[in-house]
C-alpha cells in the first residue's frame, strides 16, 4: 500500500499515461531508485501485470536499452525485463563476450557470482542519462528467479549477459551502476563516443588513470 493506494492502483495510473505504449523513465535522484523493491507476489491482477510487461518492453526498446527494471518507471516491485539483440562487431562480441539475449522477464531475481574472475567495461543506464562509466563485475553469475508464469529459473550467465542481469537486479536492490563505477572513467556520452568507444576500456584506463580488470 502506498499512501492509501494499492500497487494495482499505481500501476494502472501509470499505464494510463502511456503514449504509443511508452512511459517516462525515472532518473537518478528519485527515491524509488534507492529503495529495495518489494517482491512481486499477488499485488497485480494478471491482465495488469501483462500490460505492465508490455509497456516495460516498449519503453526499454524506445530508449533504447538492453534492460529495464520496474523502479525505473516508478513501480517499486521486483520485476525487470532484459533483451539484447543488437548487432555488434565481431571484435566487440569477442572482447566483451557479448552474445544475444532474447527478450525475457525476470521476477524476484537474485544473482550470485561464480568464481573470482571479473571484467571491467563501460556501462550506461537509462536512469542516468548522458553518461557512461566503467564498472567491474563478476564475469559469470548465477541467476535465481521466476518467469512471468511463476516457473522457477536457475540459470548461469557469462560475459555481457551476466552484466545485464547484474545491472538490472541491482536496480531492484536500490543500487544504480554509478555506485559501483570507477569514477575516474566517467564520460559524457559524446566524449565517450569520440574518445573511448573501444571494445575494451584498456586505453581509457591508461589515459584517464583508473584500474581495469581483465580488459
Amino acid at each position: 500500500m502506498m499512501l492509501g493506494r494499492t500497487h494495482e492502483d499505481v500501476v494502472r495510473e501509470l499505464l494510463a499515461t502511456a503514449r504509443d505504449g511508452v512511459v517516462p523513465i525515472v532518473v537518478v535522484g528519485e527515491p524509488v531508485l534507492r529503495v529495495p523493491a518489494e517482491p512481486l507476489t499477488d499485488q497485480l491482477e494478471s491482465r495488469t501485470l501483462d500490460r505492465l510487461v508490455e509497456v516495460m518492453r516498449a519503453t526499454m526498446r524506445d530508449a533504447p536499452g538492453v534492460g529495464l527494471a520496474a523502479p525505473q518507471i516508478g513501480i517499486p516491485l521486483r520485476i525487470a525485463v532484459i533483451e539484447d539483440m543488437y548487432e555488434v562487431s565481431d571484435e566487440v562480441a569477442a572482447t566483451r563476450m557479448r552474445t544475444p539475449v532474447p527478450f525475457r522477464v525476470i521476477v524476484n531475481p537474485e544473482y550470485t557470482k561464480i568464481g573470482d574472475e571479473r571484467r571491467s567495461f563501460y556501462e550506461g543506464c537509462l536512469s542516468v542519462p548522458g553518461y557512461q562509466a566503467v564498472v567491474s563485475r563478476a564475469a559469470r553469475v548465477r541467476l535465481r528467479c521466476t518467469d512471468l508464469s511463476g516457473a522457477t529459473v536457475d540459470e548461469k550467465f557469462a560475459g555481457w549477459p551476466a552484466r545485464i542481469v547484474a545491472h538490472e537486479t541491482d536496480h531492484l536492490d536500490g543500487i544504480v551502476y554509478i555506485d559501483k563505477a570507477l569514477t575516474r572513467s566517467l564520460a559524457a556520452n559524446d566524449v565517450y563516443a569520440d574518445l573511448w568507444a573501444d571494445p575494451s576500456p584498456a586505453r581509457a584506463a591508461s589515459v584517464l588513470g583508473f584500474p581495469a580488470e581483465n580488459v
